[in-house]
């Protein structure tokens, strides 16, 4: 499991997701953050989420929003890399996901199979830092935020962190 981030070979992106629950609110936060071989950020996302029993259900949620985020804006050939362990092993399963959130999981499944590359990675959470600023940055939200080849200001100092590392 790696412990930092890591570019992702060449012609391939990588997407971070990372999910916040926020005690006391009734909504979580989504951040997502897609970056390529250079370390350069391709797109980024900040978003509110639905209310979650739990982070593995936040996890899988932002998971979702983080891929239909990707597709729309045309990525293709993805590595796609979390926190929970959980979630991954779920995603990158073919067995049946027997929970009330199998249908996150088959979307999320459906959504991967449709690109024309994918691969999925868990990374610890130092490894994920971006996409975790951006999900607490989330709880401040009226309205979602996203980046187009843009450095998301909230996140600066923890992109610059991972550049320092490569």
């Amino acid at each position: 499991m790696l412990c930092i981030w890591q570019p992702p070979p060449p012609d391939v992106y990588k997407l971070n997701f990372d999910a916040a629950v926020f005690s006391g609110l009734d909504r979580t936060g989504i951040g997502t953050i897609i970056r390529n071989d250079k370390g350069e950020v391709m797109a980024a996302m900040s978003a509110v989420g639905p209310s979650a029993e739990n982070s593995e259900e936040a996890e899988l949620l932002a998971c979702r929003r983080a891929l239909e985020f990707a597709v729309d804006a045309g990525f293709s050939s993805l590595i796609i890399e979390g926190d929970n362990a959980n979630v991954i092993q779920a995603i990158s399963s073919s067995l049946p996901y027997h929970s009330i959130l199998g249908c996150v999981v088959d979307d999320i499944r459906h959504l991967i199979h449709g690109l024309y590359w994918a691969r999925t990675n868990q990374i610890r959470r130092e490894g994920n830092t971006v996409a975790h600023v951006l999900a607490q940055y989330a709880r401040h939200l009226d309205e979602d935020l996203f980046w187009i080849e843009d450095s998301p200001p909230p996140a600066l100092a923890a992109l610059f962190h991972d550049a320092s590392l490569l």
